[in-house]
């Protein structure tokens, strides 16, 4: 039996609407076939079952086994084109290609000035709304067009095209560059999580500075400045530079906010830029224009004109609900944060085809570290397993790191003893052969192992030791990491002075606010 997440047309037909099903029926029935036509029984099929099965569907008799591939092929296409004519699919850049394709029918059949009065109306469009791919590949047809039939007096209308094609490919050759320099640099975030060390710092910046184009800021438009805020973005985030990450998040957010018609036709990129914002803010402790920022996200989201499909439901999820978690453990609410929990459990089961095992298990961290500022270490050594238990988790090392540091402090914290040896080796070889066993690390495990011979009236002392021990880098450049997975200082206080870790930390919160 084949995987239900592998089999392609199945998910397909799982991941439409009723409003989708019934149009795709419509649409079936405008195309005047058959209503027994194979396609639609094979649609009806999948439609009521809960997992693929193959078996089944030969025995419906639908289909011989020899023409299943074919059918299958011929049912996805269909369902594919009637996504294409919902009303709720028809964005600009949809429609700029459906002109030009407009273009190339009339242009094929010999009616060549029909054909570039759509192409010169269509580009406009397409310039207009920062579409300039496609721009290129229509001013490539003109050129086609006019090669071939003279339809016009002007004398300079091929220096025209060629100065019009020569300044959009120069663009997009930026673009290019920015976005794979932009890939590259997240490719690194994902792999490694910040840098580690002066060697790692040398490393990055001399890509970043090796991979960045030559451009003059007044020559870009919107697509260009966008891609080269998200290169610096993710280059500050890298190199721990969190107010530099902040200023190109809000210079991110802010070409949308002067620019609101491209918030409907890039979704995605505004609430990308938005979670970057919120990140970098809750870096940098900003918890008043944190909220606020979270604030307004979830006002467009909601607006009337924003655009509603299933990536962009999934993203709004993962994004909302993983800053409404670090809100509270910026204010230090964990309490009133526990309601989040079967929130997000019940989003990540309904969204999770199109959620990455990273991001899943980013959720199920911050839900552990929200159980332990409440003081329950079980849910939260529970939610720690997953991950540590994940053995296709292939990105952000730094996260399974910090995971196992956690769950050794949490099972001290719990009293589970005999446990605390045989996870204090596990993680130290992890950690060793991650190359992650940096100064913060090494001080928590040397004091964890050493928790069995110190007696109860010296526990106070140990504490304060360990405190002085790391309080010196909690402003390191590299080892100021370790603080933004795990809020060690503010655990250590709860100890010194007898209190929950949640009021050292709303204290705190209190304190920068003010």
């Amino acid at each position: 039996m084949t995987n239900t997440h592998k089999d392609a047309l199945f998910v397909l037909v799982k991941s439409l609407s009723k409003s989708e099903k019934r149009q795709f029926k419509l649409y079936v029935g405008r195309l005047g076939v058959n209503a027994d036509a194979k396609f639609l029984a094979l649609f009806n099929l999948l439609d009521k079952h809960k997992a693929y099965d193959e078996e089944a569907i030969l025995q419906s008799g639908i289909v011989k086994k020899s023409q299943l591939s074919n059918l299958k092929a011929h049912l996805y296409k269909q369902i594919l084109i009637s996504l294409r004519l919902n009303p709720v699919n028809q964005n600009v850049r949809v429609q700029i290609r459906e002109q030009l394709d407009f273009a190339t029918i009339l242009y094929q059949k010999g009616l060549y000035k029909q054909s570039l009065k759509i192409l010169e109306k269509v580009k406009a469009t397409a310039i207009e709304h920062e579409e300039k791919n496609i721009a290129f590949e229509i001013v490539e047809l003109e050129k086609i067009i006019e090669t071939q039939y003279i339809t016009r007096s002007l004398p300079d209308r091929a220096r025209e095209l060629t100065t019009e094609a020569e300044r959009l490919a120069d663009l997009n050759n930026i673009t290019s560059k920015l976005s794979n320099l932009s890939l590259q640099l997240y490719g690194m975030m994902l792999q490694v999580g910040y840098v580690r060390n002066d060697e790692d710092y040398r490393r990055v910046t001399e890509y970043f500075d090796e991979h960045l184009p030559d451009y003059r800021l007044n020559q870009l438009g919107f697509r260009e400045k966008l891609w080269l805020y998200k290169a610096h973005l993710w280059y500050s985030f890298l190199t721990q530079d969190f107010l530099s990450a902040y200023r190109y998040a809000h210079k991110w957010v802010s070409l949308f906010n002067d620019n609101p018609d491209q918030i409907c036709l890039n979704p995605v990129f505004y609430l990308k830029g938005n979670n970057y914002l919120l990140e970098s803010l809750f870096y940098v402790q900003y918890s008043s224009q944190f909220r606020s920022t979270l604030e307004h996200m979830e006002t467009v989201i909601s607006g009337k004109d924003f655009p509603k499909n299933d990536n962009v439901a999934s993203l709004s999820f993962l994004y909302v609900n993983a800053n409404k978690l670090n809100l509270h453990f910026l204010e230090g609410t964990f309490r009133k944060g526990l309601d989040l929990v079967r929130i997000v459990e019940y989003g990540i089961a309904k969204h999770r085809q199109r959620l990455d095992q990273h991001h899943i298990m980013l959720f199920y961290y911050k839900i552990a570290c929200l159980y332990f500022g409440n003081g329950d270490h079980k849910n939260c050594i529970l939610y720690l397993k997953k991950i540590i238990q994940n053995k296709s988790l292939k990105v952000r090392e730094d996260l399974m790191c910090f995971a196992r540091v956690l769950s050794l402090v949490a099972h001290y914290e719990a009293g589970m003893d005999y446990h605390l040896e045989v996870q204090l080796k596990s993680t130290y070889k992890f950690l060793l052969k991650m190359n992650e066993l940096h100064a913060v690390q090494r001080e928590m495990i040397k004091f964890l192992r050493k928790m069995g011979s110190i007696y109860p009236h010296e526990l106070k002392d140990a504490f304060q030791e360990l405190y002085d021990r790391l309080k010196v880098y909690e402003d390191h450049p590299y080892e100021k990491r370790a603080f933004l997975y795990l809020d060690i200082l503010s655990w250590l206080e709860s100890h010194l002075q007898g209190r929950p870790v949640a009021d050292i930390i709303r204290e705190k919160a209190v304190a920068m606010a003010r």
